[in-house]
């Protein structure tokens, strides 16, 4: 089943942090498409530093849950700590569509609940996949320019 799963980290070292994500999803899954990098301001959440943030495309016959784990594993894997909700971090992947599946769980929801309104989702999104549609929401390129620029 096809995945989009969102990249964000703007600590350390953040543009090598999303390079080894991709790699390691390279490595557990099979990664069809990979965005380019792209430097973008916080929203919400404390005062910090600028996000590199990217999207990749890939297939997994995982159930849902077990592919939200492996994600999880490996933000832990690179030493994501969750303390401060929209805080800085090492790492973040989100998981923000997997096939048709519709999700509203405390685990999991799906479509991702905020993907619509994130130009740091949809940009690189429509990048690598121009057609694209967010269950619930439409076309990627129509909720993109709906959007104010530095979303």
């Amino acid at each position: 089943m096809k995945a989009v799963v969102a990249l964000g980290a703007n600590l350390e070292e953040p543009r090598k942090a999303i390079e080894l994500a991709i790699e390691l999803l390279k490595q557990a899954t099979d990664v069809t498409a990979v965005s380019s990098l792209y430097e973008t301001e916080p929203v919400g959440g404390p005062e910090q530093d600028n996000y590199i943030n990217a999207v990749v495309t890939l297939e997994s016959e995982l159930p849902a849950a077990d592919l939200l784990s492996l994600l999880h594993g490996i933000e832990k894997s690179m030493g994501r700590v969750r303390e401060v909700h929209w805080g800085p971090r090492v790492i973040d992947l989100d998981l923000i569509s997997y096939g048709t599946l519709l999700s509203k769980s405390e685990e999991l929801t799906l479509p991702h609940p905020r993907a619509h309104e994130r130009r740091f989702v949809l940009q690189p999104w429509h990048e690598i996949e121009p057609d694209a549609i967010l269950l619930t929401h439409g076309r990627i390129d129509q909720l993109l320019e709906q959007l104010p620029p530095s979303l």
